[in-house]
């Protein structure tokens, strides 16, 4: 069972590829249903998907774990942890026989697996190669943006009455993050106003870093005819990795 599973996680033949592509779609099932799920109330229903959730992230984990060579440098990854994260959130249910609001907000570190989806994505597909500096980017941004949500609903939701879902705690967030603040919802405690800081500070560099990518990417893709080298300063005119002369079509730099 040991062997299957190490060829299943780490090799590279036809149905261990498509097993793992399969945990990549069920990554990003779970991911969807983590940010949809979290603008709406919980249900009976609801319940019962997070149990299966959770009953399917636990035996991944497991298996992983199982065959980690490694077990100490694992637990040092915040995936590890985000994992763990993610399934007392998603089983909670089965031992408190409701979704405790405090812990929804756990679920959402599963959010952090979105890096190893890009990771794996970049590697096996060019048109995610092509545009690695901006998919990094607005995943840092979404990241960033739904976890901090999470962190205000559950901070503010039976504090705050202007904050009574995660629709609310998403529009303060983004109004923040923007620095547009309307000011119809205000955070009073001491705690949501840190909160409120993180989300200016951290946050409106994120959102800066993202335009920039989008408008004014600080490398261009160009490939060195003597090297191959692709990612180039924009202002570049020798190849940083073989000093070759490059000719990169440029509007110029201020």
């Amino acid at each position: 069972m040991k062997a299957l599973l190490v060829e299943l996680y780490g090799r590279n033949t036809d149905r261990a590829v498509a097993f793992r592509y399969g945990l990549l779609m069920f990554d990003i099932v779970t991911i969807l249903f983590v940010i949809v799920s979290s603008f709406f109330q919980m249900t009976a229903w609801t319940i019962s998907i997070d149990v299966v959730f959770g009953i399917g992230i636990l035996i991944d984990f497991l298996a992983r774990a199982w065959i980690e060579p490694n077990r100490t440098r694992a637990l040092l990854r915040p995936t590890t942890w985000a994992d763990i994260a993610a399934i007392v959130s998603f089983l909670a249910p089965i031992v408190t026989g409701q979704a405790l609001a405090f812990l929804r907000v756990l679920r959402t570190l599963r959010l952090l697996r979105s890096y190893e989806l890009v990771v794996r994505l970049r590697r096996d597909f060019k048109w995610f190669r092509e545009r690695e500096e901006i998919i990094l980017a607005v995943t840092n941004l979404m990241v960033f943006l739904f976890i901090m949500t999470g962190l205000i609903y559950a901070s503010q939701v039976n504090v705050n009455d202007q904050i009574n879902n995660y629709a609310d705690a998403f529009y303060f967030t983004v109004t923040t993050l923007t620095t547009t603040g309307f000011g119809d919802i205000t955070l009073d405690t001491t705690w949501g106003r840190m909160l409120a800081v993180a989300v200016m500070i951290f946050g409106v560099s994120l959102f800066l870093q993202m335009l920039q990518v989008l408008f004014r990417p600080r490398k261009v893709r160009f490939e060195c005819p003597e090297c191959g080298l692709v990612l180039h300063d924009a202002d570049a005119v020798h190849c940083k990795h073989c000093g070759e002369t490059i000719h990169i079509q440029t509007e110029g730099l201020n």
